[in-house]
């Protein structure tokens, strides 16, 4: 019998990285794409018989910013939607576009994992507030700890309490949409990461951000700095990283809505 095609974890591409970075290492999408793939089939299916193992969805790429149908979410294995240098509260028509195509993936248990400007936009979606951060930019390798919450989720469950994400924004999610459960914050930002109904996410930190990635934000915004205050120090994130693979398992495993 025939089968039908795998459906695609599609990326939303919300923006660009910076022009000095693009040429040598990619742009968001192609960073996310990457972590997905990364561990995408380990810790699923039958590992005794590898024919019946789950296998990673393929991935899609869609501009945001270009005109073009949204898919219906009975046709996606789930969502990602990248970070941008552009800012939810000015409302663009296209970032607008997105809402109540969200708010349709939220309500019908489709996988959604929002990054950064994803992360907010998701939030704006479904009800919560985005704008400037009073304390400004927050840059660099972070500490990010987890909530009590977060030890029954199934995306942050296998993570340690603490551990260090990368960051570069200067607006957050001012106050999570109704019944959103916060899962992760520091010092600086407290909604470093929620989940809104079953199978959504929104994270501030950038999971698929290499080390090569930070240094390159961090030189750029160097000069940005208030005077006197050095650029933060980069390391490498492992634990971050990690969500995105996990993401993809989730994706893979989720019911297929209705």
């Amino acid at each position: 019998m025939p089968t039908s095609a795998p459906r695609p974890i599609l990326i939303v591409k919300t923006g660009d990285t910076l022009d000095t970075l693009r040429p040598n290492i990619g742009d968001f999408e192609h960073w996310i794409e990457t972590g997905l793939t990364a561990g995408a089939g380990e810790g699923s299916g039958d590992k005794a018989d590898p024919a019946n193992a789950h296998q990673p969805p393929p991935i899609q790429v869609l501009d945001a910013r270009h005109a073009s149908p949204l898919p219906g979410p009975e046709t996606l294995a789930g969502v990602v939607i990248t970070g941008s240098h552009a800012m939810v509260s000015d409302r663009e028509a296209w970032s607008e576009a997105l809402v109540p195509w969200l708010a349709r993936l939220v309500a019908q248990g489709t996988p959604v994992l929002g990054i950064c400007y994803g992360h907010q936009l998701l939030a704006h979606a479904l009800g919560g507030e985005v704008g400037y951060h009073p304390g400004g930019l927050e840059l660099g390798t972070v500490p990010i700890t987890l909530t009590p919450e977060a030890q029954a989720d199934t995306l942050f469950a296998q993570l340690p309490s603490q551990w260090n994400a990368q960051v570069v924004h200067a607006q957050s999610v001012r106050a999570l949409p109704p019944g959103a459960v916060r899962l992760a914050g520091n010092a600086h930002e407290p909604h470093q990461a929620y989940r809104i109904g079953a199978n959504a996410w929104g994270v501030q930190f950038h999971p698929e951000f290499s080390l090569a990635a930070m240094q390159g934000y961090v030189q750029h915004l160097a000069a940005t700095l208030p005077a006197g205050h050095t650029p933060p120090r980069v390391q490498e994130t492992p634990q971050a990283c990690s969500l995105l693979g996990r993401f993809a398992q989730l994706c893979g495993s989720a019911p297929r809505p209705h």
